[in-house]
């Protein structure tokens, strides 16, 4: 295995770990039965989908039925969420009183799409609704008062949050103090207790009863109109605004199991025809235009410039492409926001780069990586933060100090809940919020040392986290000509993956390189690997063949996705590689 010693200078923390290149210890490879697989086989389900579904020990004809869509599942009743009564009333009111109404979002995809989603639905009822997005650099995530005195002075009565203001408490009560009623629509972590609003829909709520637990902040909002339109009117409404929910709820990462599921499998069909003008011509603009919508296309191709509108420009940009109908316009957005993301590219790593440099220095010794500075840009932290957690594999924190504030963006790993912690440091922090795995925080300056310490102690004092990083594989193939483009074709039915469905992973052993070369100016490898007669091509993204140490004639063990490669009209199979383990020997 090729690895790097991080600088001798490095803490003891640090002293312990290695910087690899291959990325895993070690491969879980769960196997499968044979008796099932061959039971499904017999049922007339492909050979390489009935191992898959062996693998992961899915043999019961409701749960296939179930994944390969034959029997959809039902959307919940959007009345089972705690609040959700009143908000819709709410609406309702607002709707045949004709009122001024605000949508207040978030400047991540999720919360840009829940506020396209909603106020296209209001202004399609014949209402004036404003949107108001917090600019991420000047006002940071959630619900401020200052905003609130804008959007009064707009001539709002009702202003409606989406993925945001389930922390509001302050907020809420000022709200009201100015006239305006609050209808609060989230889905970050909260208490036993809500802001003191009209109504705070949020299916994290402790006494909330619907069993759409996983919904995205878009998800929640699409429940809301629902809520609104009454009974039957989930698919009609799926029908009409379906893009929008997949596409936030993808970009949020949320498990793509039961109805998120339902919803993304029809977001995607949508997508995939085009039927909204501004996310057909983000397709063409990010090369998408006839190739197949998958949500890892979605959440690495499109949802990045989505994002880097409110990262470093204006999420405006973002807003008008989702919410227009006019194709020339989207063309034009589209564009920017293309630019956009290779500025936010640009400005990712070299404060990538900076991070690695502080990591350096030692200061982190004891637990979470815990970076700070006043050079940085707070719109591309969390991305920061995400490659960070990758190279080290500890929770990180990177903070962007202003004015002696510093705003941070948390990212963390299996086993410590980040929003847990940062609740234990609740008396050093000006605010904070988010999710088990993700969150944000607002510190003075002053306290981020404190901030490492406590961390620090609370990461210690934990369960022992694991030393090595493991690859779960589903199964490992035997034969190679289980790997023809009819059987991966046929692994379509099983989409969409995601996070509680993953990709199928397959591994191959003493797979001889054939021939290799790089791509992409060095920065990824393609190889033909060779085993029992049978030849395959694969790639690996962000690997050079240096650090894979791949050589004609060398034999390795991989990990690999199986993939359709689409190429001037030509399919063909291809090997996504996630791991390459040369043999020594």
């Amino acid at each position: 295995m090729l690895i790097f010693k991080l600088d001798a200078a490095l803490g003891a923390a640090y002293r312990s770990r290695w910087i690899l290149l291959r990325s895993y210890d070690r491969w879980n490879v769960a196997g499968y039965d044979r008796d099932t697989a061959v039971k499904l086989c017999h049922e007339g389900i492909n050979p390489l989908v009935a191992v898959v579904l062996a693998s992961r020990g899915q043999s019961a004809r409701s749960d296939i039925d179930r994944m390969t869509g034959k029997c959809q599942e039902k959307l919940s009743n959007p009345m089972l969420l705690a609040d959700m009564s009143k908000a819709s009333e709410r609406v309702r009111q607002a709707i045949n009183g004709r009122e001024h109404v605000a949508v207040y979002g978030d400047y991540d995809v999720d919360g840009i799409t829940s506020s396209c989603l909603v106020a296209d639905y209001l202004r399609s009822k014949g209402l004036t609704c404003d949107i108001y997005i917090p600019d991420r650099l000047e006002e940071g995530y959630g619900v401020k008062s200052q905003a609130l005195d804008t959007i009064k002075s707009w001539g709002a009565s009702l202003v409606i949050t989406v993925d945001c203001g389930i922390t509001a408490f302050e907020e809420a009560r000022y709200a009201a103090e100015l006239g305006l009623d609050l209808v609060i629509t989230d889905h970050h972590e909260c208490g036993g207790e809500t802001p003191q609003a009209l109504a705070a829909v949020d299916p994290k709520r402790p006494d909330c009863e619907s069993p759409a637990k996983d919904l995205a902040g878009v998800g929640v909002a699409f429940k809301l109109i629902c809520a609104v339109e009454g009974p039957e009117s989930d698919n009609r409404l799926l029908d009409e605004y379906g893009d929008l929910v997949a596409a936030g709820t993808i970009a949020d990462v949320m498990p793509v199991t039961g109805e998120n599921r339902v919803i993304i499998r029809r977001g995607l069909e949508l997508i995939r025809t085009g039927k909204r003008p501004g996310i057909g011509e983000l397709c063409s603009a990010a090369g998408l235009a006839g190739k197949r919508t998958s949500v890892t296309n979605v959440g690495f191709v499109l949802a990045p410039r989505i994002n880097a509108a409110g990262r470093i420009g204006s999420t405006d940009t973002a807003v008008g492409l989702l919410l227009t109908k006019d194709k020339m316009e989207a063309a034009k957005l589209a564009l920017e926001l293309c630019g956009l993301n290779k500025e936010r590219q640009r400005i990712e790593s070299e404060m990538f780069k900076d991070a690695l440099e502080m990591l350096k220095t030692g200061r982190n010794t004891n637990g979470p990586v815990v970076l700070s500075s006043d050079m940085w840009h707070q719109g591309v932290a969390g991305i920061v933060a995400s490659r960070i957690v990758e190279r080290v594999g500890l929770p990180t924190v990177i903070i962007c100090v202003k004015d002696g504030v510093g705003r941070g963006s948390c990212r963390s790993v299996e086993g410590f809940n980040i929003y847990d912690a940062l609740s234990k440091c609740s008396d050093i922090l000006l605010s904070y919020g988010g999710h088990e795995m993700a969150a944000g925080l607002t510190i003075e300056e002053d306290k981020i040392d404190d901030l490492r310490d406590m961390l620090g102690k609370i990461f210690s004092s934990g369960p022992a986290m694991p030393k090595e990083r493991f690859l779960n594989v589903d199964f490992e193939v035997i034969k190679p000509r289980l790997i023809t483009l009819e059987n991966i074709e046929a692994l379509e039915a099983l989409e969409p993956y995601g996070t509680g469905n993953p990709q199928p992973l397959l591994c191959m052993r003493d797979m001889c390189v054939e021939n290799v070369t790089s791509l992409g100016e060095g920065k990824h490898t393609k190889m033909w690997l060779s085993k029992n007669g049978n030849v395959f091509e694969a790639v690996f993204f962000s690997k050079n063949m240096n650090e894979l140490r791949a050589q004609v004639g060398i034999h390795a063990d991989v990990a690999f996705t199986p993939q359709v490669n689409e190429f001037r009209g030509r399919r063909s199979v291809q090997l996504n590689l996630v791991d390459f383990i040369v043999h020594d020997n």
